[in-house]
């Protein structure tokens, strides 16, 4: 049962993040929340939450350290039991009602996003703080009807909760994030520890205050703010850590890996994509080239799965870069909190000096600008803000066509057949995304089922929640969303000897 001060929200009312200024005391976010209730760190180390399109402090959180980590796991090693011998009925009716909570306070979550990375506040209403209420919906979907026993040979198979989960996410989709991990952890009945970014935290502290409110049993649920180097390092090392879920950079995820191989713990990761995107000779060409650029520039290029890398038959390639160039004409950069803007900013001054860093690689390496380049858009002098740019005359070898920029910057490179489209795509460690645009749903086919990728988009169809996301090769391994990201969460028993009236 949800106590009085859950019913009510913490401390009786809820905390606004978003609307606080930087004077208000309560912009400092120093406590973590750890066994049910907002707890002072072990040590105050107390960072500046930046706001990419000013320059200046939104706010302050606390950095944790391994004393608030060995807290928060103890709390959810205590919690395991009970909660992982709840019922798939009273799972159902906590992820109801947090989700219900969850969409009264969408807009804050959505301003708050903004805010901490810069998305603008059209993209952080309708997909940013949007897609948590679609984890939340798919896994109370996939909870409802899973099979968690089934008679398999003679025997009984059981797929219960892991245990306790150390969930680490990034700041790009911080809420997206989140809850496609919390919201499948929680339907199968596991524990866990969120690190969210220290980059972008206002938005899984809010969260914090939804399953608060929602009811979630104390310990269940546990956030420590902190930095890769010491709360991740923790994290994974912990040995009462059953599974790490990570997503970030392939460089951050082999060294949780690493520190998690001591403790035999499970590791999943969605990791770095320098997604193709297949533009075949017989593709509606402007529809294709908008769709693509639309599509890399989205999110100021801060995807893993945006396509990155434009494959384009040499024959078309002119026609091509007319039309790449307009799309980009038409995007607007500036103030996130402008309904008129379609890019803001990167989301800090370290990602916006490797942004221009390899800016500057593609032209030492004898690519062409076909548009931006650079330095800061005219007129914004103030605010991480980077010129929506591309690249042709690229080959697949170039820094600029290997590398995971993680910005506005698309590459375009000529191909002469499908079969050189289909190798090149392939030609890269990464396997996240891939795109494929065709006159021909049976060729677009043919081509994606040839892609070493996790996902593949066929002539802009957009993402499902619902069917596994995911990488081959150095971007992950695991899958997330839907029935594949609560089985990450499951372990499998088989049990031998019962009578064959089990069976079913």
């Amino acid at each position: 049962m949800a106590s009085a001060e859950r019913a009510n929200g913490i401390h009786g009312k809820h905390r606004s993040l978003n609307t606080l200024t930087t004077s208000d005391p309560m912009t400092k976010q120093l406590q973590f929340y750890i066994n049910g209730a907002w707890r002072d760190p072990a040590v105050a180390n107390a960072v500046d939450v930046i706001n990419p399109a000013t320059e200046q402090s939104i706010g302050q959180i606390s950095l944790g350290s391994q004393a608030d980590v060995d807290a928060a796991v103890a709390a959810a090693r205590a919690a395991f039991p009970s909660y992982s011998a709840t019922s798939r009925e009273e799972r159902l009716a906590l992820l109801d009602r947090i989700l219900d909570i969850y969409k009264t306070r969408a807009p804050e979550f959505a301003h708050t996003i903004s805010q901490e990375m810069g998305a603008p506040i059209k993209l952080a209403t309708a997909a940013q703080a949007a897609a948590a209420v679609a984890h939340f919906t798919h896994a109370r979907r996939v909870l409802a009807d899973y099979a968690f026993e089934e008679t398999v040979s003679k025997s009984l198979v059981v797929r219960e909760a892991i245990g306790v989960c150390a969930l680490i996410t990034p700041w790009n989709w911080p809420i997206n994030q989140i809850a496609c991990k919390v919201a499948p952890a929680l339907a199968a009945g596991c524990t866990m520890v969120l690190k969210p970014s220290e980059v972008a935290p206002m938005s899984a502290l809010l969260l914090a205050e939804v399953l608060h409110e929602a009811g979630v049993p104390a310990g269940v649920f546990n956030l420590v703010n902190g930095d890769g180097a010491t709360v991740g390092d923790a994290l994974s090392r912990h040995p009462d850590v059953d599974m790490v879920s990570f997503t970030g950079s392939t460089r951050a995820g082999i060294l949780v890996a690493k520190a998690a191989a001591d403790t035999v713990k499970r590791v999943t990761q969605e990791l770095g994509g320098k997604s193709a995107n297949i533009i075949l000779d017989d593709a509606d060409l402007k529809t294709a080239i908008t769709g693509g650029v639309r599509g890399c520039f989205g999110n100021s290029g801060q995807s893993c799965n945006a396509p990155t890398r434009m494959f384009v038959p040499r024959a078309m390639m002119a026609d091509a870069e007319t039309l790449a160039r307009a799309v980009v004409d038409r995007i607007v950069v500036g103030d996130p909190a402008s309904e008129g803007t379609s890019m803001g900013p990167v989301v800090s001054a370290a990602q916006y000096e490797r942004v221009q860093k390899l800016i500057g690689a593609g032209i030492d390496e004898g690519a062409t600008v076909l548009t931006g380049g650079l330095g800061k858009p005219d007129g914004l002098e103030t605010g991480y803000y980077v010129k929506p740019t591309i690249f042709t005359n690229v080959t697949n070898a170039m820094r600029i066509a290997r590398e995971e920029i993680f910005g506005p910057v698309l590459v375009m490179i000529p191909y002469d057949s499908e079969a050189d489209a289909i190798a090149a795509a392939n030609d890269t460690p990464y396997g996240l995304s891939g795109y494929v645009w065709s006159g021909s749903t049976e060729r677009a086919l043919h081509v994606a089922k040839a892609l070493r990728t996790g996902n593949v988009h066929i002539n802009g169809g957009p993402v499902d929640h619902g069917a596994p996301f995911g990488g081959y090769k150095q971007s992950g391994n695991g899958r997330e969303w839907g029935v594949f990201g609560l089985e990450d969460f499951l372990e499998t028993k088989a049990i031998m000897g019962l009578p064959r009236a089990t069976e079913s």
